[in-house]
């Protein structure tokens, strides 16, 4: 029996990016029809519409389907959520760490919805300065919370394959709202994250 692989793809959009990426493969000079490139188009076309998934998820709603009632008033981290977006200038990958917190006011959202909330946002073309804002955004709008915070690092080939080709260099992005905006605040979520606890 032959090994297939079952996955769910817009069939029209998926055509529509075979096409571009035939043409693409040959006007860079390769033959698109050879034997190691002949399903390049649709292994890309796939791919690309995986890696940009979150243009049809809805972070609110994710936050939503588990927010719950609790008088908790502690801050809540959720750290080192490994994230895969692509840069919206070169389409290039960059990938890295998110670490977010939130102080409750009243309502909890399930852990996990945290990482599928970077997901969402990471899973478009993007830069990092905008991921980092948008889902902090999400978890403001949702839980109405005391404080968020967001901490992103991430390394970009776009500055390591390309341009200046600096291969160690790791960007940071933060963004802060209410409590964190209190320096206190602040400094104790930077040395929880910081921090080799378990």
């Amino acid at each position: 029996m032959a090994y297939k692989k079952t996955e769910s793809f817009d069939e029209h959009i998926t055509q529509a990016l075979i096409k571009n990426y035939k043409e693409s493969i040959a006007l860079l000079g390769e033959d698109a029809n050879r034997e190691g490139l002949e399903k390049t188009p649709e292994r890309v076309a796939k791919a690309m519409q995986f890696l940009t998934q979150g243009y049809q998820q809805d972070a609110k709603s994710i936050l939503d389907s588990a927010r719950f009632h609790e008088d908790v008033s502690e801050m809540i981290i959720v750290k080192d959520i490994e994230l895969y977006s692509m840069c919206e200038h070169h389409m290039l990958p960059f990938y890295g760490k998110a670490h977010v917190a939130y102080i409750p006011n009243g309502y909890i959202t399930g852990l996990s919805k945290i990482a599928r909330v970077v997901d969402v946002y990471s899973r478009r073309l993007q830069v990092q300065e905008r991921l980092t804002h948008q889902i902090l955004e999400a978890i403001n709008d949702s839980l109405n919370p005391q404080g968020v915070a967001v901490v992103i690092e991430a390394s970009h080939l776009c500055m390591m394959m390309r341009g200046v080709q600096k291969q160690n260099s790791v960007t940071t992005t933060s963004a802060f709202s209410g409590q964190f905006e209190k320096n206190e605040t602040r400094i104790e979520f930077m040395k929880l994250i910081s921090a080799t606890l378990h």
